[in-house]
């Protein structure tokens, strides 16, 4: 790797140039950093959502983003080690929101209802839609960055965060708001 004119090299080498803007790098990794915090913090609550859920449906799909969600935790780690970085997680304020939200769905409605259920979805799915959104940016960045490792292993998360939000819509539409429309 070439020196990046002060006798050192550089973290990671861009597309752009072998000392990339740094500001971007360092917006780069302030977002892997929020998303760390987001995705630990979901490790904590996708069980509370499982456990307030009646549909069966839903409880495997949560169950089973969990899962997922702890691979993205994983991956992460390794995106860090990638960059030379040691994993550190900053506080997502958003994420936080997200999930405070779901708490408040739960705490107003009735528990083992299939409207619980409703508002669970819509409360994870406005959590995926965070996640699309913040690894559809992030893979962007590493792709411009010549981050092409660090590209796919967030490429692999994004399709995963998809994939669970269908499934979500999926739950909601042919299940779940059916039973809710139909409770008394």
């Amino acid at each position: 790797m070439k020196k990046n004119g002060t006798g050192t090299e550089p973290k990671f080498r861009t597309k752009t140039s072998v000392t990339a803007e740094p500001a971007l790098k360092e917006l780069f990794l302030d977002s892997i950093m929020d998303i760390y915090w987001a995705e630990n913090h979901l490790v904590k609550n996708l069980p509370k959502m499982a456990k307030e859920s009646t549909s069966t449906k839903l409880v495997t799909a949560i169950e089973s983003h969990l899962k997922e969600t702890i691979e993205h935790v994983a991956r992460l780690e390794q995106i860090f080690n990638l960059l030379g970085e040691k994993a550190i997680a900053k506080k997502c304020d958003a994420m936080e929101g997200l999930t405070k939200e779901a708490e408040g769905i739960i705490n107003s409605t009735e528990a083992k209802t299939a409207t619980r259920d409703v508002g669970i979805i819509l409360a994870a799915q406005k959590v995926e839609h965070y996640e699309i959104a913040t690894y559809g940016g992030l893979y962007q960045l590493a792709v411009t960055l010549g981050l092409d490792d660090v590209a796919e292993l967030l490429e692999q998360t994004l399709i995963e965060e998809k994939a669970a939000d269908q499934l979500l819509t999926d739950v909601a539409e042919n299940d779940v708001n059916y039973e809710a429309a139909d409770e008394a």
